[in-house]
């Protein structure tokens, strides 16, 4: 089950530059940095109250988020819904007819078990799933 939305990942350029924006922006400083070298990107977090902004920058040129930024420029990348049984989710929405972007769950950024849904069959919005490790 969907328990609330878990963070809003926004593809950046430059996390130096989009971290000093984000903290004018949001008037907190980011609580956490750190790169997930099986996706490509250096990861930067932001909290306000109980929401969380996750900025991306891509490590490689041919990492999703690089490729992402070439063909739609920066923004919102991702919209993350937090579960409690990743497992049963992904098996709950495979059966909904939901296509999965990794057939198991893969470890992501911020201590958390993810996986992606194609924005395809979510009106174009690619929607991720994470469940605290």
């Amino acid at each position: 089950m969907l328990t609330n939305v878990e963070h809003i990942g926004i593809a950046v350029r430059s996390l130096t530059q989009s971290n000093e924006l984000f903290q004018k922006l949001l008037n907190v400083a980011p609580y956490k940095a750190e790169t997930v070298e099986s996706e490509n990107v250096t990861t930067s977090f932001f909290r306000v109250n109980q929401t969380k902004i996750e900025l991306l920058e891509a490590t490689d040129p041919s990492s999703p988020i690089a490729r992402f930024i070439e063909k739609k420029g920066e923004g919102i990348h991702h919209i993350a819904f937090e579960v409690d049984d990743i497992v049963a989710e992904m098996e709950r929405l495979r059966n909904e007819g939901f296509t999965l972007l990794n057939e198991t769950p893969k470890l992501g950024a911020d201590n958390k078990l993810v996986c992606f849904l194609h924005p395809k069959g979510t009106n174009g919005v690619l929607v991720e799933l994470c469940q605290e490790r």
